[in-house]
């Protein structure tokens, strides 16, 4: 087994992908099926990636259960891009949208909301996230076009355990770092947004899933990229898409089909988040987790050694003592500090097994 195989990454994105899936696409670099050339050589009009763009397609709207009056589109940008999108595709229809902010994207979502429209938080930004405010003391605007909120914190490790209630209001979620690694009612919202570098592919790809009542009345300003009603006219290739990217989510998303479709991942998800939490609660505040509990990420998991305000010189060692080991990017973001790991669909419960292992050793040496 070579040093490259055996590296267990942690990092929040562009994160690991399935081992199999990468030797698959190693395996067709050269010539996909019998061309001749690369995918990545290969024209976005070509019958080989219309297939791949319209089985990527089916297979995000198996795998979540997606409603046949639900469109599917993939998009470039980022998820800092869909930020604008959404708003210069949904903002229009009453001039205002309602914002959940519980942290580092959710508020960079409604900044760049509020260059298209009014934006009302419906509760005050906190200085420092790691709760969510109880549902009973939000204040909804009814006349708002959409309430939007970010389902997983990737800086922060907040996640929503529920679906807020909109009052009968279009819901839109930024689902990047959650998508596919829980069962979700698509019914319940009426856009959801997801980066493809976290779950399910590489970056390049935005996934997006709307309803299609909520599509046509795109900004005027809004550009051809980025109207969800043309991109869905043109079946996401207006212009040339990133095509490499789609057919890397392609395989990730049979990938998932293959391990027991997005209930396993589910399952798996449970499993590796109370190992690693199990670990914090357990080191007699050695580690500790600055989140509430109720809303802490499955996905996402940020932490501090050395005691709950953190060690420095301890992470230092501690990030410098993993990397021996080969596990890497478990510093947290520069925003936050501490550690952080991030446990994707890729990531296996025997990674995390490694890493609690690897916490409780330095726990015994340092602690």
């Amino acid at each position: 087994m070579g040093s490259s195989q055996s590296a267990l990454n942690f990092g929040a994105g562009p994160a690991k992908l399935p081992r199999e899936v990468l030797e698959e696409v190693q395996k067709e670099l050269l010539s996909f099926g019998e061309s001749g050339m690369s995918l990545m050589e290969m024209s976005h009009r070509s019958k080989e990636y219309s297939k791949i763009n319209n089985d990527a397609q089916k297979a995000v709207r198996e795998l979540l259960h997606v409603p046949d009056n639900y469109k599917i589109l993939f998009i470039q940008g980022g998820g800092t891009g869909a930020f604008a999108a959404v708003a210069m595709n949904l903002i229009n229809r009453t001039g205002s949208a309602d914002y959940a902010v519980t942290g580092t994207w959710s508020g960079k979502a409604a900044k760049e909301a509020a260059k298209y429209g009014k934006v009302n938080l419906v509760f005050p930004k906190a200085d420092k996230p790691g709760s969510i405010p109880a549902e009973s003391t939000w204040t909804l605007n009814p006349d708002a076009a959409y309430l939007y909120y970010c389902d997983n914190e990737t800086v922060d490790g907040v996640e929503f355990p529920y679906i807020p209630n909109a009052n009968g209001i279009p819901i839109v979620s930024d689902m990047s770092s959650s998508i596919m690694t829980k069962r979700v009612d698509i019914t319940k919202f009426g856009c959801i947004i997801a980066g493809a570098q976290k779950n399910i592919g590489p970056a390049g790809v935005t996934v997006v899933i709307i309803r299609e009542d909520l599509l046509g009345n795109p900004m005027k300003i809004c550009p051809s990229v980025f109207d969800f009603t043309h991109i869905n006219k043109e079946n996401s290739v207006h212009n040339t898409p990133a095509t490499f990217s789609v057919y890397v989510m392609e395989k990730v998303l049979q990938w998932i089909k293959k391990n027991g479709g997005v209930e396993a991942m589910e399952a798996q998800s449970s499993q590796k988040k109370t190992l690693l939490y199990d670990a914090i609660l357990h080191s007699n505040n050695f580690y500790s987790c600055p989140i509430d509990e109720d809303v802490r990420s499955r996905i996402n998991v940020p932490f501090r050694v050395g005691g709950p305000q953190g060690n420095e010189d301890l992470e230092t060692k501690f990030l410098q003592e993993a990397e021996k080991l080969k596990m890497f990017q478990l510093k947290g973001h520069r925003s936050v500090g501490g550690m952080r790991a991030s446990l994707y669909n890729a990531v296996t419960s025997d990674d995390v097994n490694l890493l609690v292992k690897f916490m409780n050793e330095f726990r015994k040496q340092y602690g």
